[in-house]
C-alpha cells in the first residue's frame, strides 16, 4: 500500500477530527465500522469468490461477547476485544468447515441460514436481553482515559480500519495473497501448483469474520448498547451494496463503498420523505437502482475501479532483486539410465465409457516424450491421470521408481512434476511477474501472519528473481510489468512454461503447447523446448500437430481409442500403416 496515500488520509482524518461538528464525527465512525466488515468481504467475494450473507452475524457476536464479558464477568474491555475475536474466529473456522465445501447458490444460502440463526439467536438468550437488548455496556478505557467522546471514538475506530487495511495489503502483495488472488478465476491452477486452495478459502473467512467482530466490538462501546436489530440479514446485504458499489476487487472500495452509502442514505432518508410526500425506506429502491447501474458500467470495479482508473499510470516497473531459491533435491542419475516416469497399465472409465485401457510407456531422462492421436482419442484423460486431476482407476505412475499415481494433484509438483495448460489458465487481474511467481508458491514457506505484518521481504526477492530468471529464460522479461491477460496466446503459453519452471520440476508436462500459435512462434516454442531438454529437462507433450512433434521428439506415442497403437521414433511412427489409418483413413 502506497505510503503517499496512507500519510495523506492520515492527515485528512486528523484534520476532519479536529474540526467537524459531532453529528458528522458520528456518521464517519459508522462509516469506519461498516468498512471494516466491508473489508472482509471485499476479501471473500473479490478475492476468494464467495459471496457471504451472514458478516452481520459475527458483527453481533462479537459485539454480544463483549458486552456480555464487560457487564455479566465485569472484564476490561480489552479482554472482551480477545474473547470477541477469539469467539468469532472460532465460530467461522467451525461454519467455514461446514458450508465453504458447498458450490454454487448452495454457498450464499447457507451463509443466509446461519446469519438468520444468529440473528434470532441473539433475539432468544436471556442473558443477551432478548430483543430489547442490552444496555450499560462500559467505555473503551486507553491509559486511563475514557473513550467517551466522539472524536475519542472516531481516532481509535478509524486507526483500526488503517491498520486493517495495511495489514490485508500486505498480506495480498506477499506470496500467500498471490495464493489467494489465484483461488477465484484459477482454482485448477492454483492445485497443480501445490497450492491448498480450500484452506486459503477458509483463511480468508475466518480473517474476514476477524474484522467483523472487531467492528461489532467497537460498536457495542461506541453506543455503550446492544440489540439483535443491526445484525439481521438486511444488514448483510447492505455490506454487499457497500463493496459492489465502492469495488469489489479493491481494498479501498470497502471504505469508499462505507463512505457512498452511508452518505447517501442519511441524505436519502431526510429528503425522500420530502420529496415524495410520506414516510418509508425509499432509500432501497435507490440503492437497488444504483447497483444495477453500476453493474451494467463498471462491473466488480465500482467507484474506486473508476478512481483509480484514472490515477494509475498504465504501466509502471517493477524493481527485481538478487535472491537464489533452494533447488530441488534431486536423486542422482540412475546407473542404469532407467527411466524418470514409468506409466503401467493407466486404465480409466467414466461411467460404461472405458476412457483408457491398459496405457503403458516411459519417459526417460533429458528425452522429450509426444502423445498424439485423433481427437477422443483418449489424450487428455491421459494428460489429466499423470498431472493428478485425475486418479486412474487401474495401473500405476511412477517417479524415479516412486509410486505417485495415488497422491493429491497437489503432491504432483512437490514431487517434481509441473504441467501447462490445453487452455491457457493465467490469473487475471496479475502481471506477467505475478503469474510466473505462483509457479514457486511451493519452494518457500511462510504463514499468514508473518505475510500480513510483512516479515516475508526476502523470500519476496527470492520469488522475483526467480520468476525474472525464468521469464528471461522463454523471452518474455521486457513485459513483466503487463497484465498477463493483455499478452497474444503465444506470449501467454510461454508465460505458462515460465511458471512451471519457477516450480524447478524434473519432468515438464506441456497440454497442446502449439495450439492456436503462428509457424514463427511455433519455432520458436520447439527452440525452447529443446534448450530445456539440454539443460537436463524431461518433458512429455500432448500435440496435435505432426509437424511439430516431429521434427521435436525423440519417442512419439500414438493413442487411439483409448489404447496405446504405436510407439516410437518419429521416423518409425510417420510411416506405420496404422498410425496413417487413425489419422487419414484407410481410403487416404
Amino acid at each position: 500500500m502506497s505510503r503517499v496515500v496512507l500519510l495523506s488520509v492520515l492527515v485528512v482524518l486528523v484534520v476532519l477530527g479536529l474540526s467537524l461538528p459531532a453529528y458528522y464525527l458520528n456518521v464517519l465512525n459508522y462509516v469506519g465500522l461498516y468498512g471494516l466488515v466491508a473489508l472482509g468481504v471485499v476479501l471473500l467475494t473479490g478475492v476468494a469468490g464467495v459471496t457471504s450473507f451472514g458478516q452481520a452475524a459475527f458483527v453481533g457476536l462479537g459485539a454480544y461477547t463483549t458486552a456480555v464479558a464487560t457487564i455479566h464477568f465485569e472484564l476490561s474491555p480489552w479482554i472482551g476485544l480477545l474473547l470477541a475475536v477469539g469467539l468469532s474466529a472460532a465460530a467461522a473456522w467451525f461454519i467455514g468447515m461446514i458450508t465453504l465445501r458447498l458450490s454454487g447458490h448452495y454457498l450464499p444460502l447457507s451463509t443466509m441460514a446461519w446469519g438468520l440463526s444468529a440473528y434470532y439467536l441473539f433475539g432468544t438468550i436471556e442473558m443477551l436481553g432478548g430483543h430489547t437488548g442490552i444496555s450499560g455496556v462500559p467505555p473503551i478505557s486507553v491509559g486511563g482515559f475514557e473513550l467517551t467522546s466522539q472524536m475519542a471514538i472516531f481516532g481509535l475506530i478509524w486507526v483500526a480500519l488503517l491498520l486493517a487495511l495495511v495489514l490485508s495489503a500486505n498480506l495480498l502483495e506477499s506470496r500467500i495473497g498471490r495464493a489467494m488472488r489465484s483461488i477465484k478465476t484459477a482454482r485448477q491452477t492454483a492445485e497443480s501448483f501445490g497450492i491448498d486452495t480450500s484452506k486459503l478459502r477458509l483463511v480468508i473467512f475466518v480473517y474476514a469474520s476477524i474484522l467483523a467482530a472487531l467492528s461489532g466490538w467497537l460498536y457495542a462501546h461506541m453506543l455503550r448498547f446492544v440489540n439483535p436489530s443491526p445484525f439481521d440479514l438486511p444488514a448483510s446485504i447492505e455490506y454487499l451494496f457497500m463493496v459492489v458499489v465502492g469495488g469489489a476487487s479493491s481494498l479501498w472500495g470497502a471504505v469508499i463503498g462505507a463512505a457512498a452509502l452511508t452518505g447517501l442514505q442519511e441524505f436519502l432518508q431526510g429528503a425522500l420523505p420530502g420529496i415524495i410526500g410520506q414516510a418509508g425506506q425509499y432509500e432501497t429502491i435507490v440503492f437497488g437502482l444504483l447497483i444495477i447501474v453500476l453493474l451494467q458500467f463498471n462491473g466488480e470495479r465500482g467507484v474506486s475501479g473508476w478512481l483509480f482508473k484514472q490515477v494509475q499510470p498504465k504501466s509502471y516497473a517493477l524493481q527485481t532483486q538478487d535472491g537464489e531459491l533452494p533447488r530441488r533435491a534431486r536423486d542422482a542419475a540412475r546407473a542404469d539410465g532407467g527411466p524418470l516416469l514409468r506409466l503401467r497399465g493407466i486404465g480409466k472409465s467414466f461411467g460404461g465409457l472405458r476412457a483408457l485401457k491398459a496405457v503403458s510407456f516411459d519417459v526417460g531422462q533429458k528425452e522429450i516424450v509426444s502423445i498424439i492421436g485423433p481427437n477422443g482419442a483418449g489424450k487428455s484423460t491421459l494428460f489429466n491421470c499423470i498431472t493428478g486431476v485425475l486418479r486412474p482407476d487401474e495401473g500405476e505412475l511412477f517417479l524415479r521408481d516412486k509410486e505417485i499415481s495415488t497422491q493429491n494433484v497437489r503432491k504432483f509438483v512437490q514431487k517434481g512434476v509441473a504441467r501447462t495448460f490445453q487452455h491457457v489458465k493465467l490469473v487475471s487481474g496479475m502481471s506477467v511477474l505475478e503469474n510466473t511467481m505462483l509457479g514457486a508458491h511451493i519452494r518457500v514457506a511462510g504463514g499468514t501472519i508473518s505475510a500480513a505484518l510483512h516479515l516475508e521481504r526476502d523470500q519476496e526477492k527470492q520469488l522475483r528473481a526467480e520468476a525474472m530468471k525464468q521469464l528471461k529464460r522463454v523471452g518474455l522479461d521486457n513485459v513483466q510489468h503487463m497484465d498477463a491477460a493483455s499478452l497474444s496466446l503465444g506470449q501467454q503459453r510461454l508465460i505458462e512454461i515460465a511458471r512451471a519452471l519457477c516450480a524447478d520440476p524434473e519432468i515438464l508436462l506441456l497440454d497442446e503447447p502449439a495450439a492456436g500459435l503462428r509457424q514463427l512462434e511455433k519455432q520458436k516454442l520447439a527452440s525452447l523446448l529443446q534448450d530445456l531438454r539440454e539443460d537436463g529437462l524431461s518433458i512429455l507433450l500432448v500435440e496435435h500437430d505432426m509437424g511439430f512433434v516431429m521434427g521435436l521428439s525423440n519417442r512419439i506415442v500414438v493413442i487411439n481409442y483409448g489404447e496405446k497403437l504405436v510407439e516410437g521414433d518419429p521416423a518409425n511412427v510417420r510411416t506405420d500403416p496404422r498410425v496413417i489409418q487413425a489419422y487419414l483413413g484407410t481410403a487416404a
